[in-house]
């Protein structure tokens, strides 16, 4: 039998606590340990929920790695064409992390209706892009279907819509520049057959996702070529080392650039998140720590004649400052499954009702997304039990100064 601990929980459960001079202490320590808690599950969900989500969208509009020419092109413009005839190509077998393969182009172009005129990046797509990735920003209309022969069907963001006075179902003329300046630009008619808004504004201030073909019949280049290849994968945590092997098993005149790479301020920008919750985290078990030492030190000066009986029955001092480390335990129990309780229920209102909304312009969301990481959850858990009890180790150190004649004859 483990005499420390049932006397420990023996004086948890004892009702004459709530009228001593411990109680208001005790229920502070708790509430402490519960707030810390419910800081952290939210901090870590809404963290990591805006990591995700960002790459979401970021993967959305130009797949996890993109392998193009070395052509030294920073316009986001296709210029010079691949071959689809790559042994990569229509499934990248190579490499089982690569879930997905596509072939797109992009054309800079210059929308004109009698309202307004937008400069914009035309995204050439074919039957075999990954539309799924934008049933989630669809606001109306529906996708855009690519199969055979070549469709005027666009998608269009909702910025550019409201301000070039656009909606679903309306026509509108985009011109192309060719390659020689004297001649006229290409001209072409679309139909707006839906509208997205992805939240992020450097996506939807410029891209317009239309068919393939109309990029390949003005760069005059045939069937089987591409302006790039857009591949997605499984494990986001390895798209560097992915990337690596991507580029090693394509051919030496092709080059593979991962997101990472190609949109690196926004990933050091997210970077900047791990850093916040850690600083939360780790403030956050201070403050636990502290609350149950002064906890702790209350119960032992409160319990000095159980301290004196105890030692003069015969228990070591180790023995009774289990005793209080183990009462001090089933308090931050307590207090982490009410914490516990309460972050999740406040995660689950945010997943499902959205009632915290963000400014889209500087977190390029609408709505705080959230996403529980429950072994992290459950690594934050146990840290805080840790450390707390370690620390509990030094206050709990008061009961070998305590003599028990004088503990005795004092109570």
């Amino acid at each position: 039998m483990n005499t420390p601990l049932f006397i420990a929980s023996r004086l948890v459960k004892s009702k004459g606590r709530k009228n001593s001079i411990s109680g208001p202490i005790i229920k502070i320590a708790i509430s402490a340990i519960a707030i810390s808690m419910l800081m952290m599950v939210v901090s870590i969900a809404s963290g990591i929920g805006l990591q995700r989500k960002i790459r979401e969208k970021i993967a959305a509009f130009n797949g996890h790695i993109s392998i193009s020419n070395f052509d030294e092109n920073e316009s986001k413009v296709s210029v010079n064409p691949i071959s689809t005839k790559q042994t990569f190509y229509p499934k990248f077998t190579a490499i089982p992390e690569v879930t997905h393969i596509q072939g797109v182009a992009t054309k800079a172009g210059i929308i004109r209706t009698p309202k307004a005129f937008e400069g914009i990046v035309f995204k050439g797509v074919g039957a075999d892009f990954k539309w799924d990735n934008f049933d989630e920003y669809l606001v109306a209309g529906r996708l855009p279907k690519y199969i055979s022969a070549m469709s005027n069907e666009v998608l269009l963001s909702e910025y550019l819509a409201n301000r070039l006075g656009l909606k679903v179902g309306s026509k509108f003329v985009t011109f192309f520049m060719r390659d020689s300046a004297a001649t006229q630009p290409f001209r072409r008619s679309f139909n707006v057959v839906g509208i997205y808004n992805s939240g992020f504004k450097d996506f939807d201030q410029s891209y317009v996702i239309g068919d393939l073909k109309h990029i390949q019949r003005m760069n005059k280049w045939s069937a089987d070529q591409v302006g790039n290849f857009e591949l997605f994968v499984s494990d986001f945590d390895r798209l560097k080392e992915i990337g690596e092997s991507v580029y090693e098993e394509i051919p030496s005149t092709l080059n593979a650039v991962t997101i990472l790479k190609s949109h690196s301020f926004l990933f050091e920008w997210m970077a900047l998140f791990d850093f916040n919750i850690m600083l939360i985290i780790g403030f956050m078990v201070v403050v636990c720590s502290i609350n149950m030492s002064v906890a702790l030190l209350v119960l032992i000066l409160e319990k000095t004649k159980l301290v004196g009986m105890l030692k003069a029955l015969g228990a070591g001092n180790w023995f009774i400052r289990k005793v209080f480390i183990y009462q001090a335990f089933f308090l931050i129990g307590r207090g982490l499954l009410i914490g516990n309780a309460l972050g999740l229920l406040a995660v689950g209102l945010q997943y499902y009702f959205g009632l915290v909304e963000l400014n889209p312009d500087s977190y390029y969301v609408k709505v705080a997304p959230v996403f529980l990481n429950v072994p992290l959850i459950l690594l934050v858990n146990l840290l805080t039990i840790g450390v707390c009890l370690l620390v509990l180790v030094v206050p709990s150190y008061l009961i070998t100064k305590i003599s028990p004649v004088k503990a005795i004859t004092y109570s």
